[in-house]
């Protein structure tokens, strides 16, 4: 028999603009996750949440807040598309990363697997189906199985502590 001690929560509450500014300390890539909406339009969103989950089966991951404007554009979508952005797209992170405007207007997409909106340009992309949804707080996070994906090998935009990086 081992010894179990009760986990011990600390008593002072956890500040959230320290915790997300010591997050930030964690380098992240950036991308733009691309679906069709409920109404079959094109919508996109810059994440950063990106991870890769397994090789066999392929699945990766990322998270969207509830509050999202097209939370549930994404909550309804069977696929969707992750664009790794490279280094030059600053311009298409803060496009994305804007909400009410026509993310689309000025792009012209491809369409991949399942109607999904591909961009025409990133450092590599991943078009997935929904493998499973899970409950994260006030995130969901959404897992892929990558059904295609495409390498350009360029150097990759990054986002450190609140700002964008290059390496």
């Amino acid at each position: 028999m081992t010894d179990q001690h009760p986990v011990e929560k600390p008593t002072n509450a956890i500040d959230s603009i320290k915790l997300r500014n010591a997050l930030g300390s964690f380098a992240t890539g950036i991308t733009v996750v691309t679906a069709l909406g409920k109404q079959g339009q094109k919508v996109g969103m810059t994440v950063n949440s990106f991870n890769s989950v397994s090789l066999d089966p392929p699945l990766v991951l990322w998270s969207i807040d509830r509050q999202s404007n097209c939370f549930d554009d994404f909550m309804q979508a069977e696929a969707y598309a992750v664009h790794v952005l490279s280094h030059a797209q600053q311009t298409v992170s803060d496009t994305f990363a804007t909400s009410g405007s026509d993310k689309f207007a000025s792009i012209s997409c491809q369409t991949g697997l399942n109607g999904v909106p591909l961009l025409p340009d990133y450092s590599a992309c991943f078009e997935c189906k929904i493998a499973n949804k899970f409950e994260g707080g006030d995130h969901i996070i959404l897992v892929g199985e990558v059904l295609r994906f495409d390498d350009k090998e360029s150097r990759p935009l990054v986002f450190y502590r609140g700002g964008y990086q290059r390496l």
